[in-house]
């Protein structure tokens, strides 16, 4: 009853044909949306129809990886691998500069500096689905494989993520997660 079945990852995203462009997308370093060709409007998370209008005229869009925080919450107690040993760590939902809402998670910020409105920009984190229940690393400051500050778990937009369908296929899927835009 309740908690996942030991050795599970919940955070390990599970590509299926609809999804895989998403999470190959990610494993390149760039975050995707799906834009309606009657209504014009963006959504996320992707899905097979336009949640506005109801067309089934939508398609795979780039975004821009830019967002800004819409309200946050830092977590310091959560049961399911491999989020406990990361506590505590902020989810948030941010608000893509292309319309949609998306929950995430803010990094290389300490929560005292969190703002709503600051600038975001996306980052992506390589998930290893053959590590064991670990910490992805620390989330100080630093410079990173990416050049622009952070930890090197982090790839920046357009870095490679290790390709493929990302999801438990046997390649490191990565996940967007969101750090403040320089100033």
């Amino acid at each position: 009853m309740g908690g996942a079945a030991p050795g599970a990852r919940a955070d390990l995203p599970e590509a299926d044909a609809f999804t895989r462009p998403y999470w190959a997308a990610a494993a390149e370093g760039h975050l995707l949306l799906r834009r309606c060709g009657d209504c014009g409007r963006a959504h996320h998370y992707p899905r097979e129809f336009c949640p506005r209008c109801w067309s089934e005229d939508v398609a795979w869009e780039r975004a821009s990886g830019r967002a800004t925080l819409y309200t946050w919450s830092v977590v310091h107690r959560n049961d399911l691998p491999p989020f406990g040993s990361r506590t505590p760590y902020t989810a948030a939902v941010v608000d893509l500069a292309e319309g949609p809402r998306m929950m995430t998670e803010v990094v290389d910020c300490p929560a005292e500096a969190l703002r709503v409105g600051m600038d975001l920009l996306v980052a992506f984190r390589r998930v290893d689905p053959d590590a064991p229940d670990a910490p992805d690393g620390p989330q100080g400051a630093g410079t990173g494989s990416d050049g622009r500050g952070g930890s090197d778990e982090y790839a920046g937009r357009g870095a490679r993520g290790g390709g493929g369908e990302g999801g438990r296929h046997g390649q490191v899927p990565a996940v967007p997660v969101f750090r403040p835009a320089p100033s």
